[in-house]
């Protein structure tokens, strides 16, 4: 017989029912999940879908913009940052100029600007042209009428879908361009 299994100790092990150790453990682990936990997953942010196409998923970047601050302020912004298909670590060419977007905040004073800001809370939409350039690569271009009085302009919408990674098959946004030289007295971002 070994130094640890003394018969004293078998016999005290014997006497304790298995099931009241296990009561014992399960009462002192917390319950990290709230109770509606599932629920709260199936509410992810709302951003690119594997199910979009290249069009959808404009339409749905315009609509959160006309929108833009339901639930909370900027929120169509937010979801514009999802669908952006650049990296945040190098500058990028999405409203045209290089421009290091990176932080949401530079991105979000971007839309501010008074080229951008007529898509946030616009009024009315019209697409003028679709383009599928090639297989991963869609071109839209979209007349909007903002809120504010004689505001109109007109965007160009480039989705990218992406080929491997974790974003296989998503359509991203590469480019969200204006019409004319909308940088021509620069901006603060």
């Amino acid at each position: 017989m070994s130094i640890g299994a003394s018969p004293l100790s078998l016999q005290f092990h014997a006497f304790k029912p298995p099931s009241s150790r296990f009561r014992a453990c399960a009462a002192e682990v917390p319950d990290f999940f709230s109770a509606d936990w599932l629920e709260s997953r199936k509410k992810r942010p709302f951003g690119p879908r594997l199910s979009f196409s290249a069009e959808e998923a404009v339409g749905y970047q315009l609509d959160a913009l006309m929108f833009n601050d339901q639930p909370r302020p900027d929120y169509g912004i937010e979801v514009m940052y999802r669908f952006a298909g650049f990296d945040p670590f190098e500058r990028s060419t999405y409203f045209g100029p290089f421009f290091d977007l990176g932080q949401f905040e530079r991105f979000r004073r971007i839309f501010h600007h008074s080229s951008y800001r007529v898509l946030l809370g616009h009024k009315e939409r019209n697409i003028l042209s679709s383009l599928d350039v090639n297989e991963n690569c869609y071109k839209q271009r979209v007349w909007v009428r903002g809120a504010r009085p004689e505001e109109e302009e007109i965007f160009q919408f480039t989705m990218v879908q992406r080929v491997g990674g974790s974003w296989d098959g998503y359509w991203l946004t590469e480019s969200v361009l204006h019409d004319g030289d909308s940088f021509s007295g620069g901006v603060a971002y």
